[in-house]
């Protein structure tokens, strides 16, 4: 990342937010974590305050926004689903908040809409991008009049590109496609690649002359431009010789009676479904999918949970639940 991708990376957030010195921002993030950048030079480049927020009060989120006073929240979109399940997600229980910012991991529709009744006097958005084009690079603003009719899967889309930047949608052969397909991206906040060259294979391709990030993401160009987040690319499997989304069987799993959240893991041709909620018997779940589903995106195996394992940036922790779902395979023979 060079010292120019995040000039223009900045120059579009201060344009867009005008933050002021009266804005006290939360940092949520680990250092670690390439988003904590935007709490710094955010806070930094409009004279604002920032308050760092130890581990112990994600557990009393609106307690420490209104004993900060913080006006600018950042932070991925699990915290919502802790904050709900500790049942301080209620309507005006964050007044301070003028900007309420998502990015990480998917927004689920339900989740920015509860939090827009908690933050009311707060614009909520959900920013989307990965490191290589320097911390986010679309967003979308959340209209509660609107914005549930546009979701896709139950998943807030990812909004317009940045304005200094272009995208295009690539097919499975590396062209151009006309509605869906990965989304690469070039322009100021692309970083020119890898400290090794030979990482940067598969990672670019090469369009008009330019050089284009592959973000290994799949989107649908929606009507009036904005796209919808469909799911990684590297998530797309294959169960008995059929091709399918991980992120759809999520959505399935979510439309099912009192299931709160849901994620889906594919290991060696076998679905493992996790999920939030009431706890019901898998029969129950696999017979309420089959009224919409086809055999083949319905799991065989499911396992309750009070909470979703989180990393240390607050995303949901996918690698630890595809161990466990190893582990309950492993467990069953």
């Amino acid at each position: 990342m060079l010292h120019r991708n995040v000039d223009a990376y900045l120059q579009f957030v201060h344009h867009r937010y005008r933050f002021t010195p009266q804005d006290v921002f939360s940092q949520t993030f680990d250092l670690t974590f390439d988003l904590a950048m935007f709490d710094m030079f955010a806070a930094w480049g409009s004279g604002g305050t920032l308050v760092s927020m130890p581990p112990g009060a994600f557990t009393t989120v609106p307690d420490f926004i209104a004993r900060h006073g913080i006006t600018v929240w950042f932070s991925s979109p699990s915290v919502i689903s802790l904050v709900r399940r500790l049942r301080a997600l209620t309507p005006d229980a964050m007044p301070t908040l003028r900007y309420s910012l998502f990015c990480g991991e998917p927004l689920l529709g339900h989740d920015a809409a509860d939090w827009q009744a908690a933050a009311p006097h707060s614009a909520v958005e959900n920013l989307y991008g990965p490191t290589e084009l320097t911390i986010s690079c679309s967003v979308h603003r959340w209209d509660p009049r609107t914005s549930p009719g546009r979701c896709v899967n139950g998943i807030v889309p990812i909004g317009t590109v940045h304005p200094a930047l272009r995208y295009l949608l690539a097919g499975a052969d590396g062209r151009p496609a006309p509605d869906t397909g990965e989304l690469c991206v070039t322009g100021p906040q692309m970083v020119p690649g890898y400290l090794d060259p030979a990482d940067d294979a598969g990672r670019f391709l090469t369009h008009e002359g330019r050089r284009w990030y592959r973000t290994g993401d799949l989107v649908r160009r929606l009507p009036g431009g904005e796209l919808a987040y469909l799911g990684r690319r590297d998530h797309q499997v294959k169960i008995n010789g059929v091709r399918i989304e991980l992120a759809e069987v999520e959505w399935g799993l979510r439309r099912c009676r009192g299931v709160r959240d849901a994620v889906a893991v594919a290991l060696d041709g076998e679905l493992f479904a996790f999920y939030l909620g009431e706890e019901r018997p898998a029969a129950d779940l696999m017979e309420e999918l089959g009224t919409f589903f086809p055999r083949q995106l319905i799991p065989l195996r499911y396992q309750h949970l009070d909470e979703f394992p989180l990393n240390a940036n607050r995303k949901t922790d996918r690698p630890a639940l595809a161990a466990r779902a190893a582990a309950l395979r492993t467990a069953a023979v």
